[in-house]
């Protein structure tokens, strides 16, 4: 079957409007590690990606071939959280249970630092956009700051009374968000590391949290079940997303900031109005838990992880399921669009698929 990939955009209109009229095909499955995957990730373009695994070692991958490029070898326990420094994607920062985070070349593989001073496993990392500072969370309640250059601790963010499980930049750096198993989500100023905001009002773990594109708005998803929005500015929630049935273990923004979508352990996806806050679509089909969902660059799909083996793409408008992506052989517990949208990589405990995708013809 012959392989159709779309031109690469210039900007964020251009690529909105580039066709979502994709299907894609079973094109490599790859066995990366000996022990289970913890994550993946691509870099900006595309062109390589990374895995995390149970075998204390990070991967560095040529997604077109499948060639194994790089092993990041010196962890001394579980590689749980890694991250490309995108857009650059010249850097690979990992996170692992041995209370470290190192930082790598993503080309020769050379270790440039290890970060040491966390008392308990790291289990999230993030680049802020200008990739000179790395963040990371761990389970000792604390977030850190360290410099790319240096190598050197830039400041410790303390203030949450239980884990940190997820961490994220806006778009200018000078923010972070972390959110906790306390229940609340805290925003940085990462040039001084001062707490800006607590949003409170969840009355259960936090599972993720995210600006959106131009910072303006946050959105919070759960174990209550619910989502939240809060003004970046106020810290003030402006509304609540409620429906589920079961905890919300994903949540996202679009590119555009217009849209949210959830994942939920009740089997079923919604996709919301960010403005108005309504439930534009009920993403319905899947068989088991989904850990998680992400909107294509285009934003026309929306891609669904399960724990009922299959990953899923979805209209998020009409709620249709476009395609159902199966072969894997345990459940799925992530997934991600490459930057021009037509490949996709999901993964599992026993190894890795990436399809690619196939523009239709008329």
């Amino acid at each position: 079957m012959g392989i159709a990939l779309t031109s690469s955009p210039t900007g964020l209109q251009e690529k909105l409007a580039e066709s979502a009229d994709h299907h894609f095909y079973l094109f490599k499955v790859l066995r990366a590690h000996i022990l289970p995957l913890t994550n993946v990730a691509f870099n900006k373009s595309g062109t390589s990606f990374i895995t995390g695994s149970y075998d204390r070692t990070c991967k560095v991958w040529d997604t077109a071939s499948g060639e194994e490029l790089q092993v990041l070898e010196g962890h001394k326990n579980v590689v749980y959280a890694i991250a490309f420094n995108n857009p650059y994607g010249d850097k690979i920062a990992t996170g692992s249970f041995d209370k470290t985070c190192k930082l790598w070349s993503a080309d020769t593989g050379k270790c440039y630092h290890t970060y040491r001073g966390h008392t308990a496993e790291i289990v999230c990392v993030a680049f802020n956009p200008q990739s000179t500072i790395v963040a990371t969370g761990s389970m000792d309640t604390t977030a850190k700051l360290w410099d790319v250059q240096k190598g050197a601790e830039v400041s410790t963010l303390s203030g949450h009374s239980a884990e940190i499980i997820s961490c994220s930049f806006n778009t200018t750096g000078d923010q972070l968000l972390t959110g906790s198993f306390d229940h609340t989500v805290s925003v940085w100023d990462t040039r001084t590391g001062r707490r800006v905001h607590t949003l409170i009002g969840h009355r259960g773990e936090i599972s993720n949290a995210q600006f959106n594109f131009d910072s303006s708005f946050i959105v919070t998803g759960s174990m209550d079940k619910t989502c939240k929005i809060w003004d970046s500015r106020t810290g003030q929630c402006i509304g609540t997303l409620s429906g589920h049935d079961d905890e919300v273990l994903d949540v996202c923004f679009d590119y555009t900031g217009q849209y949210i979508a959830t994942a939920s352990a009740d089997g079923t996806g919604r996709v919301y109005n960010a403005l108005t806050h309504h439930c534009m679509s009920k993403l319905e089909g899947h068989e088991g838990e989904i850990s998680k969902i992400t909107f294509s660059p285009q934003g026309r799909r929306c891609l669904t992880a399960s724990s009922d083996k299959t990953a899923r793409l979805w209209d998020p408008f009409s709620g249709k399921c476009m395609q159902v992506l199966e072969g894997h052989t345990d459940e799925i517990f992530s997934c991600a669009f490459n930057y021009e949208g037509n490949i996709v990589i999901t993964d599992n405990a026993m190894g890795f698929k990436r399809e690619r995708g196939k523009k239709k013809r008329n």
